[in-house]
């Protein structure tokens, strides 16, 4: 009669770990996708949250308020907010109104105290993604639109 020990033989311990590290691997890569996706979706709903507040700041005080993005700094300015910064190696783009285009880098929103504004577009893109924002020209209505493919 012969004992046997209990153990795991090499082969064995060898393929669980290669097992690992595929799995490691793939979650790893499913994540850094996921990293992308939540910084362009925070990046939007907080320049969203930015045009917004504009809006609301030309109602209240029955003054007109601007939002100025800088295309250039890829960077956004709301009254009486500090600059703010898009994360790095996202792309912006802007389609505005041509009496809100100072120069080729610098365009904005403006907003009246009706609630009306001069309108536009900004598109933010990181990698393959892609968030647009619209501004109604009549109403003022800001809405959020996410596409996933250029």
């Amino acid at each position: 009669m012969s004992i046997r020990r209990g153990g795991f033989t090499l082969i064995e311990v060898l393929v669980v770990l290669v097992m690992l590290a595929v799995l490691a691997g793939t979650v790893a890569f499913n994540m850094s996708g996921s990293l992308k996706a939540s910084k362009i979706r925070a990046a939007s709903k907080d320049l969203v949250a930015a045009l917004r507040y504009t809006r609301s700041q030309a109602v209240i005080k029955h003054k007109e308020q601007r939002l100025m993005i800088n295309v250039q700094n890829k960077s956004y300015t709301a009254p009486g907010k500090a600059n703010v910064v898009l994360p790095e190696g996202m792309e912006l783009k802007v389609f505005a109104a041509e009496s809100e285009i100072p120069s080729d880098d610098v365009a904005g929103f403006r907003f009246f105290s009706d609630g009306s504004s001069t309108g536009g577009r900004v598109t933010l893109i990181y990698d393959e993604r892609f968030w647009r924002i619209n501004v109604a020209w009549l109403t003022g209505e800001i809405r959020l639109y996410k596409d996933t493919e250029i």
